[in-house]
């Protein structure tokens, strides 16, 4: 019985059961992605040309521009789902994106939050933590295993950094929608990810549950990269990021929320309509 619960603890990772991912990231230079020359078209339509886009170690990045301007297919891109016509995509120096699938790239650093949140309803909110804890994973772990003190104190830190220590025990399904996105945006950092994609995370969001986010989402920058996909511009304008405009799949201008809003080009395709 004593082998049995050794095979089964959490804190004892087998090399067998170890995810061969790339262990190299490079960030000498300060910045995390690196994408540049992209293109890609679907049916003849360049969703992406050309593209240069490039987010630093620790940066909060907002994304911006009209429908079809290419942000999902962007991110589409940087998560391995789909690939690109020409171009290359690197994550720090030396890990090549496009010759990671979507399992490595996750596993690598990468996570993406899409805008509708995905989480297990019928499952607290510790649970929901709990199952998206980086490391091996499987039915007869799951059932056997016990959470370490470590993994208890890194869950505690998540409920707090995203305001829902006080839900810990309650259902995800009985959460508000802000929360359930706070929920979402936790369970990925429980994958201790590097680099952050959230879409639209306002969408759907009480004016408080809005600053709730602004606060936790810069809060994150730092020890993170975020790259945040929004339409709200007060949301934009609250996060007090660097922004990026997107337009017919090219990066139109970048700059403050102030630099990119008086920007006459940027007038003209998108905040002026």
């Amino acid at each position: 019985m004593n082998a049995v619960r050794e095979v089964f603890r959490r804190d004892r990772v087998f090399d067998f059961m170890v995810p061969k991912v790339v262990d190299d990231l490079d960030l000498s230079h300060g910045t995390l992605l690196y994408m540049e020359d992209v293109s890609v078209a679907f049916d003849g339509f360049k969703a992406i040309n050309n593209l240069n886009f490039y987010v630093d170690a620790g940066e909060l990045r907002c994304l911006i521009g009209p429908n079809g301007a290419g942000k999902t297919t962007m991110m589409d891109i940087i998560t391995g789902k789909t690939r690109p016509d020409t171009g290359t995509c690197w994550f720090g120096s030396r890990m090549n994106l496009l010759q990671m699938n979507e399992p490595e790239i996750a596993q690598a650093g990468i996570g993406r939050k899409f805008q509708k949140p995905t989480v297990f309803e019928h499952h607290s909110v510790f649970e929901n933590l709990e199952l998206s804890m980086a490391g091996p994973k499987g039915v007869w772990r799951t059932l056997w295993a016990r959470l370490s003190s470590a993994e208890r104190e890194r869950i505690d830190e998540v409920l707090e950094l995203i305001g829902l220590s006080g839900e810990a025990q309650r259902l995800a399904g009985a959460l508000s929608h802000g929360q359930k996105q706070w929920l979402e945006i936790g369970m990925l950092l429980m994958q201790n990810p590097m680099l952050l994609l959230v879409d639209e995370p306002a969408a759907g969001m009480t004016h408080q549950e809005m600053d709730r986010t602004v606060e936790l989402l810069t809060s994150l920058a730092g020890e993170h990269s975020v790259v945040v996909v929004e339409h709200d511009m007060d949301f934009v304008r609250a996060l007090n990021s660097r922004v990026t405009v997107l337009h017919q799949g090219t990066v139109l201008a970048e700059g403050s929320m102030d630099q990119v809003q008086n920007d006459p080009k940027v007038v003209e395709v998108y905040l002026g309509e």
